[in-house]
């Protein structure tokens, strides 16, 4: 897998006694971003590929760690998937390594930004080293470095909207130390995306509540209260009952992956909600003869009213 650095090493298999005792404070300022990893990290991420994910952001400021590993689940299960290209040869698309690079980007990056001594000679994309340096280069000089433009950096990296969507989402898992509502497991928003994830392409129905009560599709409201009921949070039907019940996030302030926005007239003409899931995109139902589908929450002569956040702060 290429050498890593002792320091990175030591940090791992301290987390790995620590993490189910109360580390939480002596961590608070592990990973590049200062993040320490959930109890989902450390169970699903590799210790050499996570050691690899912390060395390799704090090489940009603003890059995190989870939005790293959260490319490498995406791409490769952090290397572990026996898909054409992964080891050896090349996906249909051409993409290689446990980072899927294409040849010519790969070669490119490298070229300009050489990853650290620990991976090959010449550096590889098939290896674990080589291939996490360069895609942190890849993703600092597209948008991350300062934090400038995540998604579009994200973005750059596979320009689907479904992809940034499922990037933003992992990485927010691997990410520990979220607060969360009382009446909130920390988890709840992320399960409602994964709900909501689950019904892409069903039909708009008005009044629709979903399959599960013996319906086609959903309307808006039916999705996101669907969703979060998957989540064990109960929600007023009406996407005016949903605004309403808060609680509200504060204007201008940046929105979280789970806020539910809201279209219309604050004052009682709320006609339209979706479920935020990062990257400025939301699923929705949004209307008649259209299907559940992800799309950008914010476009031309909208008329957003605002946002709530059933998980809690």
């Amino acid at each position: 897998m290429g050498k890593i650095t002792a320091i990175a090493l030591g940090l791992v298999m301290m987390i790995a006694v620590l993490g189910g005792v109360g580390a939480g404070g002596v961590f608070s300022a592990f990973g590049s971003s200062g993040t320490q990893p959930s109890a989902t990290a450390l169970t699903d991420v590799p210790s050499d590929y996570l050691a690899l994910y912390m060395d390799a952001a704090a090489t940009c400021p603003g890059l995190t760690w989870p939005l790293l590993a959260a490319i490498g689940k995406v791409e490769s299960d952090h290397g572990r998937s026996t898909l054409p290209g992964v080891h050896s040869g090349s996906n249909y698309a051409g993409a290689r390594g446990p980072m899927q690079f294409l040849l010519p980007t790969f070669t490119s990056v490298v070229a300009k930004r050489p990853p650290p001594e620990g991976g090959e000679q010449p550096p590889s994309p098939y290896n674990a080293h080589d291939a996490i340096f360069t895609a942190a280069a890849y993703l600092c000089d597209s948008g991350a470095r300062d934090g400038k433009d995540i998604p579009a950096a994200v973005r750059a990296y596979n320009p689907d909207d479904a992809y940034v969507s499922a990037v933003l989402t992992q990485a927010q898992t691997y990410a520990g130390g979220t607060k969360f509502g009382a009446n909130a497991s920390p988890t709840a928003a992320l399960q409602a995306i994964n709900y909501a994830q689950g019904q892409l392409g069903l039909p708009y129905e008005w009044g629709g509540n979903g399959p599960g009560s013996g319906d086609a599709g959903f309307d808006c409201s039916g999705l996101t209260k669907a969703a979060y009921a998957a989540a064990g949070i109960t929600l007023p039907r009406t996407a005016q009952g949903q605004y309403d019940i808060g609680p509200r996030v504060p204007e201008g302030e940046q929105l979280k992956p789970g806020d539910l926005v809201f279209y219309g007239n604050p004052g009682g003409g709320i006609h339209h909600v979706g479920l935020y899931i990062g990257g400025e995109q939301m699923i929705d139902a949004p209307r008649p003869g259209r299907s559940i589908r992800i799309e950008p929450y914010r476009y031309r002569g909208d008329d957003f009213a605002g946002a709530t956040r059933p998980s809690g702060n």
